[in-house]
């Protein structure tokens, strides 16, 4: 027993359960490349073992945001690492990589190992939807940083694709067609907002609304995780000839879309070629946030854009639909810079 350290706020034999119980959760998530086991210096990952002529590593690192304030309030811990996994691994995606390996962060004040394995669950979960392996992390004790109960959480992806595949925006054209995926809900950006909302119109998150269409509470609602994209897309990454991916996350259309355009070129979108979640209406409402603006701040119900040929629309969306996703046309490319919502 490390006394002293425990009476400077640390429990290192709370640590060690904590690594006892998310060693099965980690395991769930191996796949072909994986080298070695949890508890390793670093992680490891056999790069030949994919076959790749020509790989090119595409990284990305995010974390969930303010999200973390209402699992906190709703003391729910089981999906917000499925936030942390979809942040980064739907970045990766857009270049047109298969996501391969995810590290994750955890900070908090005191180390609590049940509540600390529902995360890492949840970050297994998302691993698994994405097909890639936890293969290391760091669960950090840090006593005076963060409020009793609180705690923070980060992650890593490393994904690969082939030199000839690498999805960059540079073959997107003015005509090419924006075919949209569905959200699930708020996702992970905007909730400094949402949270303003919550507090300034006087809503209870414990409260089930009917502007919601459903049972669950507001807090439930909002915590619906960020949907993982990478099996369904790159099935239409193999299939058709895509020219750009955009993952909607903070700042919405407005900033999200552009990032896979060339100079002079705009876009296009049809408001009502889809459908805008109850959710976005309500804080919409209880926000009193100008229409308009909502399309600059969260994803409006289209977690994902891509853009291709409009010969290769329709078998993008029938792939899609075999993989259970509503998708649809929600508007073009143009040759004019700038956003415009019809």
């Amino acid at each position: 027993m490390a006394e002293s350290y425990e009476k400077a706020g640390v429990n290192l034999e709370a640590g060690y359960e904590v690594v006892r119980r998310i060693k099965k959760h980690v395991a769930s998530t191996t796949r072909p490349g994986v080298i070695g086991n949890i508890g390793a210096f670093g992680g490891m990952f056999d790069l030949a073992s994919l076959n790749i002529k020509e790989p090119i590593l595409v990284s990305g690192t995010d974390g969930v945001g303010t999200k973390l304030k209402l699992a906190f309030a709703m003391d729910k811990h089981d999906t917000i690492g499925i936030d942390a996994v979809a942040m980064c691994v739907n970045d990766v995606l857009a270049q047109g990589a298969e996501p391969l390996f995810f590290l994750d962060y955890l900070a908090q004040g005191s180390s609590n190992p049940a509540k600390i394995e529902s995360i890492v669950a949840g970050v297994a979960e998302g691993c698994r939807q994405a097909g890639c392996a936890l293969v290391g992390g760091e669960t950090a004790e840090m006593p005076g940083m963060y409020e009793d109960g609180e705690y923070d959480i980060a992650g890593f992806t490393c994904g690969v694709v082939e030199r000839s595949k690498l999805i960059d925006g540079t073959k997107v054209k003015g005509g090419d067609v924006l075919v949209g995926i569905s959200s699930s809900g708020v996702h992970s950006n905007g909730y400094s907002l949402v949270r303003k909302i919550v507090t300034d119109a006087g809503l209870d998150l414990n409260k089930v609304y009917p502007e919601l269409d459903g049972e669950k509470k507001l807090g439930e609602v909002l915590l619906t995780p960020t949907k993982i994209y990478v099996k369904q897309v790159l099935d239409v990454i193999r299939n058709c000839d895509v020219h750009g991916i955009s993952h909607i996350t903070g700042g919405g259309f407005d900033e999200n879309i552009p990032r896979i355009l060339s100079e002079g070129q705009g876009i296009e979108v049809t408001e009502g070629s889809w459908e805008i979640l109850p959710v976005f209406h309500f804080l919409e409402k209880y926000g009193k946030v100008a229409h308009r603006e909502m399309f600059n701040i969260y994803n409006m119900g289209i977690g994902m854009v891509i853009a291709l040929d409009g010969s290769e629309a329709q078998k993008a969306i029938d792939i899609l639909a075999k993989h259970g996703e509503k998708a649809q046309v929600i508007g073009r490319v143009t040759d004019k810079e700038g956003v415009v919502i019809r």
